[in-house]
């Protein structure tokens, strides 16, 4: 565990904000420890299978000694670890022990911003207690409550603890979690950050990360010493956010809600697809399963879009608006099988398709405005999700599913 200690231990208004950002280590891999305690100690990875073009999820520590990191395509992994067990998700337990942690983050302070499923930002600065004492609790709170391993920073802001975490994940030995503590004092933000690599900043990314080392700047603290004008002048208005937080100054607010501004589905096939039947079919299935989510979201969106992945790896996108929202997955998967007959050439092969609907807003209920057909329609659909809620998603289907 690592600490810096010397925080005063009572703050009022006038003083510094105390954030803290909790990630879980190895999550997905924690969850399947639990459920299967003879992984511990393992080389395994969580994802997809490896004839089936998947990626790795998450690994286990004993994986990541080879070389294997998230991300990285499922049949590369077990080439570097030809011993490598790999684990199929289970998504409900992920969101199950996901809405656990969370609600223990909650118990410190309504302030919560939930970033991904097992990461999140508190702000604890209405709590009189040091910040390390407050965070080795939360910690042993998650590990004996929970069974999950975390690490945890905390600063006066969301940009330094998130990367004092970062710092703290990287104490990991012996093919363990690092279960790190890290705490960085107020006015102690720029020391801090100056040894780090310029990398652990946000906004700088492998092209920016190249950039910067053509002009011999490898560390936050090199960033730091170039003036702001350089970094206009190579970053434009990007290069003065950069200053700010080469010294550790970030001032956004641990925020409780997001807007969500589209909701999607989209799936990459085992093989090459060429079959217009198979791709409709695909397309049905997607436009459904977005249509459930806007449904169980109450909301609906005017924009419908497709995505197309051509065995090349191109992407290209197409979308089409309307003038009123809809939920409904029959309308969605009209309007995205028709783009896809305008940009796809019949018999070309798809190696990834997926469906989206954006422009989101509340959905109309009025039935002057749907009209005596399309509220039938409407209930008949929320009769199918009632089904499928209770005895799932496979239980039940539309007509007209084109066969060959």
């Amino acid at each position: 565990m690592q600490v810096a200690v010397g925080l005063p231990l009572r703050y009022n208004k006038s003083m510094p904000r105390k954030i803290l950002h909790l990630d879980l280590d190895a999550f997905f891999c924690a969850v399947e420890e639990l459920h299967d305690p003879s992984l511990h100690g393992k080389a395994f990875a969580v994802g997809g299978r490896p004839e089936e073009r998947g990626v790795v999820a998450s690994c286990s520590y004993a994986a990541r000694r080879f070389g294997v990191r998230s991300a990285l395509p499922m049949s590369r992994a077990l080439r570097l670890c030809p011993g490598l067990l790999v684990i199929s998700h289970h998504h409900g337990n992920y969101g199950e022990m996901s809405v656990k942690v969370m609600q223990r983050l909650h118990d410190l302070s309504p302030l919560v911003e939930q970033i991904s499923i097992d990461e999140a930002f508190v702000d604890i600065s209405d709590l009189h207690e040091a910040p390390a004492t407050i965070a080795r609790r939360l910690q042993q709170r998650v590990n004996d409550e929970l069974g999950l391993p975390c690490s945890v920073g905390v600063a006066t802001n969301k940009l330094v603890a998130k990367i004092a975490t970062e710092v703290g994940k990287k104490t990991a030995k012996k093919d363990q979690p690092p279960n790190a503590v890290t705490v960085v004092p107020p006015s102690t933000e720029a020391a801090f950050l100056e040894p780090l690599s310029a990398n652990m900043l946000w906004g700088v990314g492998p092209k920016t990360a190249a950039r910067l080392a053509e002009y011999g700047i490898k560390t936050i603290g090199d960033l730091a010493r170039r003036p702001e004008a350089d970094l206009i002048r190579w970053f434009g208005e990007n290069g003065r956010d950069l200053a700010r937080r080469t010294c550790g100054v970030d001032n956004s607010p641990v925020t409780t809600e997001h807007e969500v501004k589209s909701i999607s589905q989209e799936t990459t096939f085992a093989r090459d697809v060429r079959d217009d039947k198979l791709l409709a079919n695909t397309l049905r299935d997607l436009s459904a399963e977005v249509g459930r989510r806007l449904r169980q979201a109450n909301i609906a969106g005017t924009t419908v879009k497709i995505k197309l992945r051509w065995p090349d790896f191109t992407t290209l996108t197409r979308q089409v608006t309307m003038s009123q929202p809809t939920d409904q997955d029959e309308e969605i998967y009209r309007l995205a099988l028709d783009l896809l007959g305008k940009v796809r050439a019949k018999g070309k092969a798809v190696r990834l398709i997926g469906v989206g609907v954006s422009g989101l807003g509340a959905p109309l209920r009025q039935l002057e405005l749907w009209g005596a057909d399309s509220e039938k329609s409407r209930r008949l659909q929320e009769a199918l999700d009632t089904v499928r809620a209770k005895f799932g998603e496979q239980s039940i289907r539309r007509g007209k599913r084109i066969h060959k």
